[in-house]
């Protein structure tokens, strides 16, 4: 079968396959719920033309953003307050204006646009799945459930204006239709209005081996290079790049109109960096295939050998990205016993594909593991600090992706 990049049309080629996986966020409710468990096969792609990472099978978007959506932002401290300061450099920069208005779409539970809120800003959330925006107005957070496109920025340009500032952070991977987004962008901005998009980037992805940030609500992991082509066909162009670390290392793009800001150094010395790791390069795609087997069969011993000794192990973090880790891995209930999680709306739950059951945290507390697997990786110092009285007790970490290793 031939497949096509979405952004460009250009035939492109899956470099490897994950194999069948199911939704990441799919948690079932109850046993029963598995026979009608839905599963795709998870299979990522480079395109030659534009250079955008993507995985080529998509499923329906209701199978992943709906009324039930299990991630809430605002569970996170450290994410809540990176936001926080997020707002405030915004803030300074690019709402000096008279009457700033902002638009946030994938805007989750207003753990960004509160901030903005709380200033007495004008703001408009645009949020396609009902429950997390039911949290978001809960907050005082403006919030608009549908998904975002050319109709939607017209209709909120007809009744609100255009929009200074637009920001789309952890978003720009979990939409399909990219074009799209580019053009409602172009058509909402003002001129010199400047977008935010942050993600997970490519070169960190690449660079660590962390295959768990593919899934299919992750259908894209963007760089600067893909970025700016994909919304350069819209008008658009990166100017500004800011690297940091969250989420396993993240790029915080801003974007305007094409010749309406100067490019900064930042963003010249972050397109070289591209260069140099050959994100787009196809060896550099079989060297990433062959380290994420390396990875698998890593981990896999690292838990057997536990085992192997009659210790306990349990999961940390039910997160989105470990569905990739466990389904890929083939790690099943006799491998990891349960999941700790603190979202309530995981908890009592079992994990999608493996059927880990998923509890609340005083599961893990009441009943301390040997070892536990931190799906949730990437706030390795916030868990590890809450964690000190079972670490003092000797339980120890194993890492599952990056390097792979017992901590």
């Amino acid at each position: 079968m031939t497949h096509h990049c979405r952004i460009c049309s250009a035939a492109i080629t899956p470099f490897m396959s994950f194999g069948r996986m199911p939704i990441a966020n799919a948690f079932l409710r109850s046993s029963a719920e598995a026979s009608a468990e839905y599963f795709y096969e998870l299979a990522p792609a480079l395109c030659p033309e534009c250079k955008t990472f993507q995985i080529v099978n998509i499923p329906a978007p209701d199978q992943m953003f709906h009324d039930h959506y299990a991630y809430f932002a605002s569970t996170s401290r450290v994410m809540t307050e990176h936001f926080r300061a997020m707002s405030e450099d915004l803030t300074r920069r690019y709402l000096g204006g008279a009457d700033p208005f902002v638009v946030e779409i994938g805007s989750n539970d207003g753990i960004t646009l509160s901030n903005f809120a709380r200033k007495g800003l004008r703001h408009l959330g645009v949020e396609p799945s009902a429950n997390v925006a039911e949290a978001a107005r809960a907050k005082g957070v403006q919030t608009l459930c549908a998904f975002f496109n050319v109709e939607t920025a017209r209709a909120i340009v007809a009744e609100h204006g255009n929009a200074d500032l637009f920001i789309a952070t952890n978003t720009m991977h979990h939409i399909e239709d990219t074009n799209a987004v580019a053009a409602g962008v172009a058509h909402l901005l003002k001129p010199t209005g400047v977008m935010i998009q942050e993600d997970p980037y490519l070169g960190d992805m690449v660079a660590d081996c962390a295959y768990d940030q593919i899934y299919a609500e992750h259908m894209y992991i963007w760089s600067i290079t893909a970025l700016d082509n994909a919304f350069g066909r819209h008008g658009l162009e990166v100017f500004h790049a800011e690297h940091n670390d969250h989420h396993g290392g993240c790029m915080r793009y801003h974007l305007g109109h094409k010749g309406a800001h100067v490019h900064s150094p930042e963003l010249a010395a972050a397109k070289a960096r591209e260069v140099e790791l050959g994100l787009g390069m196809p060896e550099t795609y079989d060297a990433f295939r062959k380290g994420c087997e390396e990875s698998r069969d890593r981990l896999m011993a690292l838990i057997n050998d536990f085992r192997a000794q009659g210790k306990r192990v349990a999961g940390y973090g039910a997160t989105a990205k470990s569905a990739t880790v466990i389904n890929w891995c083939g790690i099943t209930p006799e491998h990891v016993e349960f999941i700790s999680d603190t979202t309530p709306a995981k908890q009592g739950t079992l994990s999608p594909g493996a059927h880990i059951p998923v509890v609340a945290h005083e599961r893990f507390a009441g009943q301390p593991p040997d070892a536990a697997v931190l799906f949730a990786w990437n706030h390795f110092a916030e868990i590890d600090a809450k964690e000190q009285a079972w670490r003092s007790g000797g339980g120890k970490w194993i890492m599952p992706v990056r390097r792979v290793e017992v901590r």
